[in-house]
C-alpha cells in the first residue's frame, strides 16, 4: 500500500469525519434551539392513538409500504427507494471494512454480496436520475444539487464495486478513487439535500406525536376507522 492510499483511507477519512460530525452538531444545537410547538387542537380520546403510539407508529413507516399511498399504488417505488438505501449503506460499511477490517474481505462471498447490492444501488441511481430529466413534475422541482448528488452517489457505487475485493492487483486507483469520493462526500452532504436524513428522525417523531394527538395515528386498517 503506497503511502497516498494509507492517507486516503485512515487520516483523510477520519479528517472527513470529524468535520462531518462537528457540521451535524451545529445543526442539531440550531434545530434543539427552538421550542416545540403544542397541538392547539383538543386530543382523540382514542386508546389506540395516543402522541406516543403515533411517533413510534410514524417512525417505524418507513419499514412499512403499505402504510404509505405512493408505495401502495406503486410497489416497485418502494423497491427502488430500499435498493438504493441499502446500497447506500453497504457502500458505507465498506468504507469502514477497507481500512479497519480488511480480513472480511478474504470471503468471496461477503465481497460479492458486496458488489450485487452497490450494484444493484448503482441501476437504481440511473433509474432515478432518468426519471428526474425525463418527469417533467419531476424536473420542476429539481434542483442542481438534486442532479450532482445523485451523480455522484452513481459514481461512488461504481468505485465500491470496484473497491469491494480490497486489492491492489491491478493498481491502486480503484481504492484510492473510492476514497477520495467518500472524503468528498463526508465533508460535503451537510450542506446538500442528501443531509435530509439527519432531519428525517426528528420530523416523523413530531410528525407522529402530532397525528396520534388528534386520533389518526397509527392508522386503523378498517375502512374508514380514520375519519373524524
Amino acid at each position: 500500500m503506497s503511502e497516498l492510499l494509507h492517507l486516503a483511507e485512515h487520516r483523510l477519512q477520519e479528517g472527513a469525519l470529524l468535520f462531518m460530525a462537528g457540521a451535524y452538531t451545529i445543526r442539531l444545537i440550531w434545530l434543539f434551539r427552538w421550542p416545540l410547538g403544542r397541538d392547539r387542537q383538543p386530543p382523540n380520546p382514542r386508546p389506540r392513538t395516543t402522541p406516543g403510539k403515533g411517533s413510534l407508529y410514524s417512525l417505524a413507516a418507513i419499514g412499512m409500504p403499505w402504510a404509505m399511498e405512493a408505495s401502495r399504488r406503486d410497489p416497485w417505488f418502494y423497491v427502488q427507494f430500499a435498493t438504493f438505501h441499502t446500497g447506500v449503506t453497504a457502500s458505507i460499511v465498506l468504507s469502514l471494512v477497507i481500512p479497519y477490517a480488511p480480513r472480511w474481505l478474504e470471503s468471496a462471498a461477503l465481497v460479492r454480496l458486496f458488489q450485487i447490492v452497490i450494484a444493484a444501488a448503482f441501476v437504481v441511481a440511473c433509474l432515478r436520475m432518468a426519471r428526474r430529466v425525463t418527469n417533467r413534475a419531476v424536473r420542476a422541482i429539481s434542483t442542481p444539487d438534486d442532479y450532482f448528488s445523485l451523480g455522484l452517489l452513481a459514481v461512488w457505487f461504481l468505485l465500491g464495486v470496484a473497491a469491494a475485493p480490497n486489492s491492489t492487483a491491478h493498481g491502486e486507483w480503484p481504492l484510492l478513487a473510492f476514497f477520495l469520493l467518500t472524503a468528498f462526500f463526508l465533508v460535503y452532504v451537510p450542506f446538500s439535500k442528501i443531509s435530509h436524513y439527519l432531519y428525517y428522525p426528528f420530523g416523523r417523531f413530531y410528525l407522529g406525536r402530532t397525528l396520534g394527538h388528534r386520533g389518526v395515528f397509527p392508522l386503523e386498517t378498517r375502512p374508514g376507522a380514520n375519519r373524524a
